[in-house]
């Protein structure tokens, strides 16, 4: 599968706090909703960081330049921190990862696959994909376990209104069902891929060959129950 930037990076993702007397679901709502709204906001400022950095190389001297790219620097720790900052937490099991998994009218999932690790870094995922005549859809969820790692490749791609626009297609930020996320398109090739943060902790991946419209894959993004993976979030025991 061809998940290189979900491979590359297994963010660390801060736990958000839930309320008492809620039920599970209502815990897990709210979760969704502030995890949308912490990583919009840093994401924004790594966003502006990095056009300052960018002007600074174009038009100043050597000095201007390493200042714009210290400023950057500083605004991608302000996105690890605002994913990360957490405690550690024990990786779910792939198996209930799996549970996520849509199920969508029209197309035949393959049997999904999965693996979990503890050492050297905590995580578990699971991927499977859903075939519909020379079209495929392929799945991909990772549960970073909140651990502390690099998490700057998703920085920019996560900023409100990123955009970028190419003579094949774009690339841009995106939110669905509530999720941050960003999502790319080549309409030359017809392939896409969204990818979103839910809760703060788990990456979620849709990519797609031979498609027509990448509104296909967003009805399989909506359809991953985002709910469910919050939930095994909140339940996980922290190390």
């Amino acid at each position: 599968m061809r998940h290189g930037l979900m491979a590359a990076v297994v963010a660390g993702l801060a736990m958000l706090p839930v309320a008492c007397g809620k039920t599970p679901e209502e815990k897990a709502a709210d979760a969704l909703k502030q995890a949308a709204t912490d990583l919009a906001k840093a994401g924004e400022a790594a966003a502006k960081a990095g056009e300052a950095a960018g002007q600074a190389a174009a038009t100043a001297g050597t000095e201007q330049a390493a200042k714009g790219m210290e400023d950057f620097a500083k605004a991608m720790q302000g996105m690890a921190t605002a994913m990360g900052g957490g405690k550690a937490s024990e990786p779910v099991s792939f198996r209930d990862l799996q549970a996520a998994f849509p199920t969508v009218s029209g197309w035949e999932m393959d049997k999904p696959k999965g693996e979990r690790m503890t050492s050297p870094v905590a995580f578990s995922q699971t991927e499977t994909r859903y075939r519909n005549g020379s079209s495929v859809i392929e799945v991909k969820i990772v549960d970073s376990a909140f651990n502390q790692i690099l998490v700057a490749p998703w920085a920019l791609f996560l900023s409100a209104g990123y955009e970028k626009e190419t003579d094949d297609g774009y690339e841009k930020s995106t939110t669905i069902a509530g999720q941050p996320g960003f999502e790319k398109w080549n309409g030359a090739r017809k392939d896409g891929e969204v990818n979103l943060v839910v809760a703060k902790r788990f990456l979620v991946s849709v990519e797609s060959n031979e498609i027509d419209d990448i509104k296909r894959i967003h009805e399989f993004a909506e359809k991953i129950d985002f709910a469910k993976l919050a939930s095994l979030g909140a339940a996980a025991p922290t190390k």
